[in-house]
């Protein structure tokens, strides 16, 4: 598929917030209960996403159309690190462009933003969401918790202090 760019959502219009509840509805299919209790509460959870994390609310789009969306927090404190870290608070793929890539685009994207602001990124994602967390350990996250049907999964953006630099014995 050509034609695909990641860029950060500009506005957050009525049009557009349609558009993303319902690419978000369709993400959940079938695991409703990772998705809330439908569009009202979307609504209402995009538009925290947006107030919470406008500059790293990233979208793909392929030519006019959004195909995904992935929204990026560098300011979020995580009471299980007692701290300020990186969270990834959404990410959804619209189903009918699955497959090309644009889901790696997207975390690329959101990696590279949090880089510039954290050294840890946390995320939480349905634990029968096995796609999903096959595809967040491709990026090195790790399952570091959970609670109730919610896992936890960290990534380190920075070599950890126990680890030795390439060539160091």
């Amino acid at each position: 598929m050509s034609g695909i760019r990641i860029e950060r959502l500009q506005r957050l219009d009525q049009e557009t917030l349609e558009r993303l509840i319902k690419i978000y509805m369709r993400g959940y299919e079938g695991m409703r209960e990772y998705g809330g209790e439908g569009e009202s509460y979307a609504k209402r959870y995009l538009r925290w996403c947006w107030n919470k994390a406008k500059d790293g609310f990233f979208v793909a789009r392929v030519g006019d159309e959004i195909a995904g969306f992935i929204v990026c927090d560098n300011d979020w404190y995580s009471k299980y690190e007692g701290r300020t870290v990186g969270a990834v608070h959404e990410f959804v793929v619209d189903r009918r462009f699955q497959g090309h890539g644009i889901g790696h685009m997207l975390m690329e994207k959101c990696l590279e933003y949090l880089g510039k602001h954290n050294d840890r990124v946390e995320l939480w994602v349905g634990e029968r969401n096995e796609k999903a967390i096959k595809f967040y350990e491709g990026y090195g996250f790790k399952k570091v918790g959970q609670s109730g049907i919610w896992v936890r999964m960290v990534k380190d953006l920075r070599r950890g202090n126990n680890e030795k630099p390439p060539g160091d014995s």
